[in-house]
């Protein structure tokens, strides 16, 4: 086995593109579409629209550091390039690392929900089969997982647009219909119950960070890297609010917390027939997330092995497959015992609080290493923006 320059760079600027919409729709809205709403109420979609003002701010600043630094482990990497503190750095990836793998258990649970319309299978039994094949095929080789994802996210945008479709009636609103999908600016309340759901909602938006974890595996990263996590964001803002509006406007938020999968029920609503063909590609969105996840949380751990921050062993990469197959697998058997131990909001809620303070960090580091390059003030307006949503966002959350 070798080590660090076995990677292969064979992601294109449209796969990269495929790869980080692929994992923020089958992490979030195929699974907590319905706890955002049960959160929100109708609501919801301006919840989702405020976590994707949010995390286009950040993402900004993760757009200026890729261009700059474009490696693995790629938070850590530009909190020691700010800092040149390694503890700290060894401590972000770290914090990535577990939310990544507690992302993939909340996913591996919207999975279930959506398989057991199919068959009634004991939970425990589907997670931990789905948890394995997934990790094998993230071992087997990026190529490989690239084009299964670029194939799944193709098949889940279009599972959106199918809601959408069927939804497009309940779309003809009245003023007043209208008027409670906005919080009233002088409600504290309706900002408390955003807020809330915009915490959740956020974990929604997790995915575009992980594009710049596979930076060594990306043809000219300096230039598809920023493209890619710009894109991502907003061709899935635009999906999440315009389906969680078909969602709030079709049922109601009591009929969507209580089912764990929204769509098939909000199909058969509609249609009247059976929701095998949005079940399956919900099946599909949800695995796609959870494959790139675990494809992530590895990255990471190999590029920290690279830097010297954890063991050596980490970082070994397979002659064949080319891939970090002891940090994959690690993360496989992580992934399957979380899934198996805490419940999809838990996970869900402790990934998005995990990754605001990651935000904030990158978003400080941003800040400084501009302001290293002699660069003006004005261009520390949006990460400084950045700092403050994300943290005031994990306050209001600590603090409801």
């Amino acid at each position: 086995m070798t080590k660090r320059n076995e990677l292969q760079r064979s992601l294109s600027l449209p796969v990269l593109i495929f790869y980080g919409v692929g994992t923020m729709i089958g992490a979030g809205i195929y699974a907590l579409a319905g706890q955002v709403a049960g959160l929100s109420g109708m609501l919801a979609p301006f919840s989702f629209l405020t976590a994707a003002f949010i995390a286009f701010l950040t993402g900004y600043s993760y757009a200026q550091l890729s261009s700059r630094y474009p490696l693995s482990s790629g938070e850590a990497v530009y909190v020691n390039k700010a800092f040149r503190k390694p503890r700290f750095s060894t401590l972000i990836g770290l914090l990535v690392c577990f939310s990544g793998i507690i992302s993939a258990g909340a996913i591996t649970h919207g999975f279930v929900a959506y398989f057991q319309v199919f068959f009634m299978v004991p939970d425990w039994q589907v997670v931990t089969v789905v948890t394995l094949v997934m990790g094998i095929l993230a071992m087997w080789g990026i190529r490989q997982s690239a084009f299964f994802a670029v194939v799944i996210t193709i098949i889940e945008v279009t599972g959106l647009f199918l809601i959408l479709w069927i939804g497009r009636s309940h779309l003809q609103m009245s003023p007043e219909t209208l008027s409670s999908l906005v919080p009233s600016l002088n409600s504290v309340h309706d900002w408390s119950l955003v807020s809330v759901g915009a915490f959740l909602a956020f974990y929604a938006f997790i995915g575009f960070e992980d594009m710049v974890n596979v930076a060594e595996e990306v043809k000219h990263p300096e230039r598809s890297l920023p493209i890619a996590i710009i894109w991502s964001i907003v061709i899935t803002t635009f999906l999440y609010c315009s389906v969680t509006l078909v969602a709030v406007l079709s049922l109601s938020p009591e009929q969507l917390t209580s089912n764990g999968a929204p769509f098939a029920l909000l199909y058969e609503q509609e249609t009247g027939s059976s929701p095998i063909l949005i079940t399956g590609i919900s099946l599909l969105a949800v695995l796609n997330g959870l494959l790139i996840q675990l494809i992530m949380v590895s990255r990471v751990l190999y590029g920290m092995s690279a830097a010297g921050w954890i063991p050596t062993v980490f970082g070994i990469v397979h002659p064949r497959t080319k891939t970090p197959v002891i940090s994959t697998a690690c993360v496989t058997v992580l992934v399957l015992c979380l899934t198996l131990l805490f419940p999809i909001v838990f996970l869900a809620e402790w990934t998005s609080g995990i990754l605001l303070f990651v935000f904030a960090s990158v978003n400080v580091a941003c800040m400084r290493i501009l302001l290293q390059e002699g660069r003006h003030v004005y261009s520390l307006i949006v990460p400084f923006l950045g700092c403050v949503t994300t943290l005031g966002l994990l306050f209001m959350r600590l603090l409801t």
